[in-house]
């Protein structure tokens, strides 16, 4: 059974999926992308800035899910270019400085609405 978690204090989704789903006792977040769910705006700045957003949006998404990045057992990173690596994985550490996930991070050709980064997560309890 999948319950549809969804919350204002994160982007709505841009297309025909959820902000996350919960399948038992793991919770699969959707890539989260630097957009202000205030706004709906991207945050338009560096990789610095759009990186803390993105985990805002992470954070925010977990903790409607009754979860926490300590949970978090596997990040995925997309970057639009790896020269972004070094300071998107700077921000990236300051919420997984004990015991971090597994995780995968690769540039691709190009994001959704021309972002720096987006991060997909997958958190069990």
């Amino acid at each position: 059974m999948k319950k549809i978690i969804n919350t204002e204090n994160a982007p709505k989704a841009i297309g025909p999926y959820s902000q996350a789903v919960l399948s038992g006792n793991t919770l699969y977040i959707s890539g989260q992308i630097p957009m202000d769910p205030s706004t709906g705006k991207l945050v338009e700045a560096d990789i610095t800035i759009q990186t803390e957003q993105v985990m805002k949006n992470i954070e925010a998404i977990l903790k409607e899910a009754g979860f926490s990045f300590e949970d978090v057992v596997k990040s995925t990173c997309l970057l639009s270019d790896m020269t972004n690596f070094a300071a998107m994985n700077d921000v990236y550490g300051k919420y997984y400085s004990v015991n971090p996930p597994a995780r995968a991070a690769f540039a691709v050709k190009e994001l959704p609405l021309s972002v720096l980064v987006e991060i997909e997560t997958i958190a069990v309890k």
